[in-house]
């Protein structure tokens, strides 16, 4: 495999975007906002203590129906049935937090994705008028279209991914600690770290021909908005072909 880091100027710049889309989960003035993502994050961190706590229903119901002693007394208690219908609940219980966690943040999500589109509209007309003269009209829109339909996406990144995870990944640990031995911990631990940094490193491998391709992308949607609009023009010189035969050669380093 190649090399496949990321340049140090682009890995300051992710982070300068993050820095820039944090603000908007916490804007000033805004108890609105921040009462959503109170509570958005609320339900997140309930869905993830169910999802823990899910198991050990699931493993009270197959002791109790393979004649196992269970130690809960709750348990001996409902049964069998009982402890199947609790551990459905529990799935459902979880599987609701996180449809209730996207409902408070599909507002916030949206006021965010209006002010990016927003800025970037006046920033569009803030450029010179030597840039607009290019007309670049084609790459531009797909820029702007792919850049805000991306804010959603981040800011859910932001609030639901990283930190998220991380108390995800430390209940577990602590219950495999507990439950199990330490070995069967670090197995586990060895386990994900591997995996995180395979990911890691195809993530980077991908983005890398992504962002290429969104490239090729951005130029063959310029070439055919811009010919469009030039339509008088191409017609007056009779310029089909050598338009059709941009386009084609833009599309074919896209595929």
């Amino acid at each position: 495999m190649t090399d496949v880091h990321l340049p140090g100027k682009e890995r300051d710049g992710g982070l300068r975007i993050i820095r820039k889309l944090a603000p908007f989960l916490w804007p000033p003035g805004m108890q609105w906002v921040r009462r959503r993502v109170v509570l958005a994050l609320l339900a997140l961190l309930l869905s993830k203590v169910v999802a823990v706590g899910t198991p050990f229903l699931y493993k009270a119901a197959v002791d109790v129906l393979a004649g196992e002693d269970v130690d809960p007394v709750w348990a001996l208690g409902i049964g069998a049935v009982g402890i199947t219908v609790a551990y459905g609940m529990a799935r459902l219980l979880m599987v609701g937090f996180q449809q209730l966690r996207d409902v408070l943040f599909a507002a916030v999500g949206q006021r965010a994705l209006r002010q990016i589109a927003l800025e970037t509209f006046n920033h569009v007309h803030a450029l010179s008028l030597r840039y607009h003269i290019t007309r670049k009209t084609g790459g531009l829109s797909r820029i702007i279209e792919r850049g805000v339909k991306g804010v959603e996406f981040l800011l859910r990144f932001l609030l639901f991914s990283i930190a998220p995870l991380v108390a995800e990944l430390v209940m577990i640990a602590a219950v495999l600690a507990v439950v199990f031995d330490i070995w069967y911990l670090a197995t586990v631990a060895v386990t994900i770290f591997l995996y995180v940094w395979f990911t890691f490193r195809v993530t980077e491998w991908r983005v890398k021909i992504r962002r290429e391709m969104n490239e090729q992308d951005t130029d063959a949607n310029q070439k055919a908005i811009d010919s469009l609009l030039n339509f008088e023009t191409v017609k007056y010189f009779g310029a089909e072909e050598r338009e059709a035969s941009r386009y084609d050669g833009a599309m074919e380093r896209y595929v």
